[in-house]
């Protein structure tokens, strides 16, 4: 489907150069001489990465439907994630070159967001913050509560993390899955 370069908004899902892109940012120019146009950002849903592009204002675009859906994460077999549509219960497959980013969080069960355009999973996105279980660390150093000095600790998933000194084995933390870090300890 067409849309005029006047209906664009931030989040729409356009179709450029054969990829699927989300509109990060716009602008509309009117220069003192010469016709207006528009300035846009858009965001490579599959590799993430952010282009730049100019367009006419008399210049149409192709507008697609970019649904998220939930999935749940079931297993993996090789290179291969398999997992299952929270709505509709089909089974996705997706190659680990599109989950790579998600891997080192990626708990049994868990429910992630993934964009899907014709039936065909895009992209998977995981929750910010995930609790998981500490699997393997140095014991812990009694009475150390700082957070200036930290641990190596491998979680649940087999990825290692750093943790401050007082966390112990088969302790339950809270991690930011952004940027990998440890948050807080969480009783469970």
């Amino acid at each position: 489907m067409s849309i005029s370069i006047n209906e664009v908004a931030k989040n729409l899902a356009l179709k450029v150069d054969g990829n699927i892109c989300t509109i990060v940012d716009f602008n509309h120019v009117k220069p003192p001489k010469g016709s207006a146009f528009v300035r846009i950002k858009l965001r490579n849903v599959m590799t993430g990465l952010v282009i730049e592009r100019t367009y006419r204002s008399a210049e149409s675009l192709d507008d697609v439907t970019l649904e998220e859906r939930k999935l749940q994460y079931l297993y993996n077999t090789g290179d291969l994630y398999h997992f299952m549509d929270q709505t509709t219960f089909e089974e996705h497959i997706i190659e680990k070159d599109n989950v790579a980013h998600v891997v080192n969080f990626l708990l049994d069960n868990m429910e992630i967001f993934g964009y899907v355009y014709q039936d065909r999973v895009l992209k998977v996105e995981l929750p910010n913050f995930i609790i998981t279980k500490i699997t393997e660390t140095e014991p812990g150093v009694k009475g150390d509560s700082t957070k200036s000095n930290t641990k190596p600790a491998k979680i649940e998933t087999g990825y290692t993390i750093l943790v401050p000194l007082f966390i112990d084995v088969d302790q339950w933390i809270k991690i930011d899955t952004r940027s990998g870090e440890y948050v807080e300890r969480v009783n469970r």
